[in-house]
């Protein structure tokens, strides 16, 4: 896990943010209460997206793939990741992968998005982004960003990450490894959002992968 300070400035946070009053380039709207995910609800971003949410894609995921190609050589994982995206996407889309994933969520007061995994085919990047669009403390209060470690025949550990308006946190989808003294091996993430006490929040989900 790891957090980029200032990624997106308050300006490009607001502009995305406004993007979920309307109807036009989303595919599906999801109410989170309706599925037992939590509550709340998003918005899955439609071909082509907006400029804003393709450039993020296309910047980040070449500075994530030594990571990612890293994780699956010491979790024993054949697949590798090309350098660019677009030939990612094309391996996405040629397995049937072919919606978007980028997301907007949105949370009013008392909502929290339960703990989860953003898989969506048998192609997946092993990490993704979330951009918080809002201001703590001022647009909103409690809304942690959480992110859970169930580690083998131990007990999960929790961790709480701290973010301002405009930072992105990187984590893990699904597994990352660990180093033990026996050598290398996985643990199983799961990140959400605790629940709102006041006010609106506005998150921007980058996801490399393509649904099927």
């Amino acid at each position: 896990m790891g957090v980029l300070r200032g990624l997106l400035d308050g300006a490009a946070c607001d502009d995305v943010a406004a993007l979920y009053g309307e109807e036009a380039g989303f595919r599906s709207h999801v109410h989170m209460a309706r599925h037992g995910f939590g509550r709340g609800e998003y918005r899955y971003f439609a071909y082509p997206l907006p400029p804003l949410v393709a450039d993020l894609r296309g910047i980040l995921y070449p500075r994530l793939t030594s990571i990612a190609n890293r994780w699956h050589e010491r979790m024993g994982m054949a697949v590798r990741f090309p350098a660019e995206h677009a030939e990612f996407l094309a391996r996405c889309h040629d397995a049937g992968q072919r919606r978007p994933t980028p997301l907007l969520l949105q949370y009013g007061a008392g909502d929290y998005n339960c703990l989860h995994q953003d898989l969506y085919g048998e192609h997946v990047f092993p990490l993704q982004a979330a951009v918080l669009l809002s201001a703590p403390g001022e647009d909103f209060a409690g809304g942690e960003f959480v992110l859970t470690e169930q580690r083998p025949r131990m007990q999960s550990r929790a961790a709480v990450v701290p973010l301002a308006k405009g930072d992105a946190v990187v984590f893990a989808v699904n597994a990352r490894p660990v180093r033990g003294s026996l050598g290398d091996y996985r643990v199983t993430m799961r990140h959400g959002v605790s629940e709102i006490r006041s006010g609106r929040r506005h998150t921007l989900g980058v996801i490399f992968h393509d649904a099927a």
